[in-house]
C-alpha cells in the first residue's frame, strides 16, 4: 500500500458537465471535502447556499482566473493572490471573473467527523 495518490484532474469523475471534480473522493481523501470548481466567464448556476444546517467552514483557493463572492450581501473579490475562509451561517454564492475561474473548495465541520454527501461520491466502477 502506497502513501500517496497522484491523479489527473482531467480523469477525476466530475459533475455539472465539468464544472465540478470530485477531488477529496478520487484522492480518497475521509477527513475533509474537497472539490476543484472550473467554471466558466458568465457562469450563473453556481447556487447561492450555506451551510448552517451542517456548521462546515469552507476555504476557497483559486488556481487560475479570478471570481468575486457574495458574501451576505458584500461583494467580494477573490484571485490567485488570495484565499478566502466563510464561516457556515453566512449565505454565498460564486461568480466567475471574465476568464473563468478554476477553485479549490475544501471543508470540514469542526468537532465533528466528516461525512461525505451522496452527491460527492464517486459512482460505482463497473
Amino acid at each position: 500500500m502506497t502513501n500517496f495518490r497522484l491523479k489527473q484532474v482531467e480523469e477525476m469523475q466530475d459533475l455539472h458537465h465539468g464544472a465540478v471534480r470530485l477531488a477529496a473522493a478520487e484522492l480518497g481523501v475521509e477527513s475533509f471535502g474537497m472539490q476543484l470548481l472550473e467554471l466558466p466567464p458568465e457562469f450563473a448556476d453556481y447556487p447561492e447556499h450555506d451551510h448552517s444546517d451542517d456548521g462546515m467552514e469552507e476555504v476557497y483557493v483559486v488556481l487560475n482566473g479570478s471570481a468575486e463572492f457574495e458574501i451576505d450581501g458584500q461583494h467580494v473579490p477573490i484571485d490567485t493572490a488570495r484565499m478566502l475562509w466563510i464561516g457556515p451561517g453566512a449565505k454565498r454564492k460564486l461568480q466567475p471573473g471574465p476568464q473563468g475561474v478554476r477553485v479549490l473548495a475544501s471543508g470540514c465541520t469542526p468537532d465533528k467527523p466528516y461525512e461525505r454527501p451522496e452527491s460527492f461520491r464517486l459512482a460505482a466502477q463497473s
